[in-house]
């Protein structure tokens, strides 16, 4: 599932995102999501997350 919907990312959520740098590669981290850092319902890249390990990145995939 990709993640440009808000309110399908909980915390706790299991997520792949991409951090700024991987944008060019398209390298997905994955993660648990510890924090939602993007306001608004949606957003075309992704909803921008903190993970648990303090990665910041926009969530391309929801795992769970």
């Amino acid at each position: 599932m990709a993640g440009t919907i808000r309110e399908q990312i909980k915390q706790g959520t299991k997520v792949k995102v991409v951090q700024k740098q991987d944008q060019r590669s398209g390298k997905l981290t994955e993660g648990v999501v510890s924090k939602i850092l993007t306001n608004s319902a949606t957003h075309p890249h992704g909803i921008k997350v903190m993970l648990e390990n303090g990665i910041v990145g926009r969530v391309k995939e929801i795992l769970n």
